[in-house]
């Protein structure tokens, strides 16, 4: 697949089959179009509907209309937002999604603008809600009539404060709550439907089976979108694209450059090259892992650059994270040219660029639409190094990423690991960088990390880690005084990341840890728990 040719363009003018697997399934062809107005929630949407099986993409509101007419979707959802459609100025669908003919879902805000632009009317100075509500069904609708034959109110998640309070001709009043006569309405003729809470969120009940309902009952969408059609789509395009060409990527032992190298392993074979920069700012043992895993369980060809002395050497004296973190891209950099111009047939550099990366207002007109920047993983390579770009992972969410790497065979236990930052142990060491804080802090994070693991809560939490602190503390070791290094635990529970509460874990399993820490570790003779949630803190600490 060409760079910017589209998937569905792709499918269509390609239709060959995968050497030594089935015909090609055009996992495109049944999808669903998400225009966001800028609510937090918009990427959650997204993330429910491939989780039934069905392709969809996220637009801003103000996209071209006829980029939506050529993009052909089977239906189409408005997500909520965070302005007041009775304000001026605020966004309004296109009259393309009306025009359209199909099937339409509007939730939240999306509700609200779909009432106001067909006649309806939306008023604001009502009591708001924010949280749970209860809901109850009034006229019966073909959204609801899976849920309405067996209960008869749900309990949802409310986030408004404007409200509709006159629904447009053709539409029928299908549920309310004590405080919000239209909670819900539908038209079942034009199959068009408006909720006002959020289905998508797990605190709504019966949530999922709602969207299932509009996608593939209404919508008639086919539930494509599977990890082993995934494969097999990224497969056929990832040659189409090389052909014989060598590709490089710069493994980095995380999730997505893992899973982009087992795909492309699976695509192309000894074409894909991987250059491991071991920065020495890893996990505990990690540099060996990666060998272990791509090299001698995956067989893909991997060239280890042991550059932990040069990274050391960069970094003495720097104590300032931004600075801090500059070098540490900027000689990644550096070392992967150098690598890189060893090589020979090179055509194409791979990145592990995922969907929430790469999600922008590329058909906004106003300037409004929510904005999210484009990333590379390898920042400023494509450009210096003159190579042609492959993504194959750049339409999946992180779930997916995971979902695909677990069915190419990479294990369990390294696919779901927690979220590591991208300059490693760099951020984690606070102030200056040193080989012997590195080295505590690895041992002291993999003590962390295991007693999780074995106490069966790793999975519990969404991220945790070891920080050093650039402090000393008097500690008592045997029957002498000791003025050792300080320790921060620091363990998170989240959904997005956007936000977060700190972990409640057990007091007896935090002493476990500290008593392993300091006992097994020299140089620690403090440990302590973080116990500020996200705001204000952040989840890393530089």
């Amino acid at each position: 697949m060409g760079i910017g040719e589209s998937p569905e363009s792709f499918a269509a003018n390609c239709p060959f089959s995968i050497p030594g697997s089935h015909a090609m399934t055009n996992i495109h062809q049944d999808k669903i179009l998400i225009l966001d107005f800028g609510a937090q929630y918009t990427q959650l949407i997204a993330r429910r509907i491939r989780e039934i099986g069905v392709y969809c993409e996220i637009w801003a509101w103000d996209h071209d209309p006829a980029a939506i007419a050529r993009f052909a979707p089977r239906g189409i959802i408005l997500s909520g937002g965070p302005e007041s459609t009775i304000e001026p100025g605020s966004p309004r669908a296109p009259q393309q999604v009306f025009d359209s003919g199909v099937p339409i879902l509007g939730i939240c805000y999306g509700m609200q603008t779909m009432a106001q632009q067909l006649g309806g009317k939306v008023e604001g100075g009502h009591t708001r809600e924010f949280g749970h509500a209860r809901v109850s069904l009034a006229s019966a609708c073909a959204l609801f009539s899976e849920v309405a034959a067996a209960e008869t109110s749900l309990d949802v998640w409310m986030s408004h404060g404007d409200r509709v309070t006159a629904i447009p001709a053709g539409f029928v009043t299908t549920a309310t709550t004590e405080s919000l006569p239209i909670a819900a309405m539908a038209d079942d003729a034009r199959r068009w439907y408006g909720v006002q809470f959020h289905p998508e969120v797990t605190h709504t009940r019966r949530g999922a089976e709602l969207l299932r309902r509009f996608v593939v009952d209404l919508c008639a969408c086919a539930t494509l979108w599977t990890p082993a059609n995934i494969i097999d789509d990224a497969v056929a395009r990832v040659r189409a694209q090389v052909g014989k060409d060598r590709v490089l990527l710069g493994l980095s032992g995380g999730v997505d450059s893992s899973v982009v190298a087992a795909l492309l392993k699976r695509a192309i074979g000894d074409q894909l090259v991987c250059v491991f920069v071991d920065t020495g700012l890893l996990r505990f043992r990690e540099g060996d892992q990666v060998m272990a895993m791509m090299a001698e369980h995956m067989g893909v060809r991997v060239i280890r650059v042991n550059a932990a002395e040069r990274y050391f050497a960069a970094l003495a004296g720097v104590s300032d994270p931004e600075a801090k973190r500059k070098i540490i891209g900027r000689l990644f950099i550096e070392i992967f040219d150098e690598e890189s111009a060893k090589l020979q047939g090179i055509g194409w550099l791979a990145q592990g660029t995922i969907y929430p990366d790469v999600i922008e207002s590329a058909g906004s007109k106003t300037g409004k639409a929510h904005v999210i920047k484009s990333h590379h993983n390898v920042g400023g390579l494509p450009e210096r190094m003159k190579l042609k770009l492959v993504e194959p992972v750049r339409e999946l969410f992180k779930d997916e990423v995971r979902r695909i790497g677990v069915e190419l065979g990479l294990p369990r236990e390294m696919v779901y690991r927690h979220p590591f930052p991208g300059p490693g142990l760099g951020v984690r060491v606070l102030g200056e960088i040193k080989a012997e804080f590195v080295d505590l802090l690895q041992r002291a994070d993999d003590i962390f990390i295991s007693e999780l693991r074995k106490s069966g809560l790793y999975d519990k939490v969404s991220q945790a880690f070891a920080v050093f602190l650039p402090v000393k503390s008097v500690g008592v070791v045997g029957d002498a005084r000791a003025y050792e290094w300080v320790v921060a635990l620091r363990a998170v529970e989240t959904v997005d990341f956007m936000t977060a509460h700190w972990a409640r874990l057990p007091y007896e399993f935090l002493e476990a840890v500290s008593l392993r820490i300091i006992n097994e570790l020299n140089g620690i003779s403090r440990v302590v728990y973080d116990i500020s949630g996200k705001p204000p803190a952040t989840i890393e600490w530089e």
